[in-house]
């Protein structure tokens, strides 16, 4: 190329770049603006005698810091030290795997044939709204379904 062929090409671009027009920033939404809504300045803080002693956080320990993982592999070899029939626990973890895998095959199956998965998704549904009418709809029922799941709690912690 020629030098004044360079150079035309050269200004060219640089009068492109400078002349190219600003375009304006789009608002893309179909929501209008609404004015901010405040943020409270102060926590209420839940008392410890309401808190379920399921969801307690140790105080020494930082809620917001990951476990260690030499600590939490320690913890699982304690664990698996400490389970007497290793080949049972083998067996119902394989199982387990075995049965999860298992499921999803079929309901990948029942969701390829059509109009099932509506039905199901219909039941499902229709479940949600009983199991709200049932036990969360009404302050009875809510203690009926607390006490429910205390007992069930205690079943399966207890020995």
């Amino acid at each position: 190329m020629s030098l004044m062929t360079t150079a035309a090409i050269s200004t060219s671009m640089a009068s492109t770049a400078v002349t190219l027009p600003r375009l304006p920033a789009l608002r893309c939404t179909a929501v209008p603006n609404l004015p901010c809504r405040p943020f409270p300045t102060s926590i209420k803080l839940v008392s410890e005698s309401r808190r379920s002693s399921l969801f307690r956080i140790k105080a020494s320990e930082d809620a917001s810091s990951p476990p260690d993982a030499n600590e939490l592999f320690a913890d699982l070899k304690e664990k698996w030290d400490a389970v007497e029939n290793k080949p049972t626990v083998i067996i119902y973890g394989g199982g387990g795997v075995v049965a999860i895998w298992l499921s999803s095959v079929i309901i990948g199956a029942i969701n390829k044939v059509p109009l099932v998965p509506n039905i199901m998704e219909l039941v499902g549904v229709g479940y949600t709204g009983w199991f709200v009418y049932r036990y969360l709809l009404f302050k009875s029922s809510r203690k009926e379904l607390a006490t429910t799941i205390e007992s069930i709690k205690k079943e399966i912690t207890e020995p």
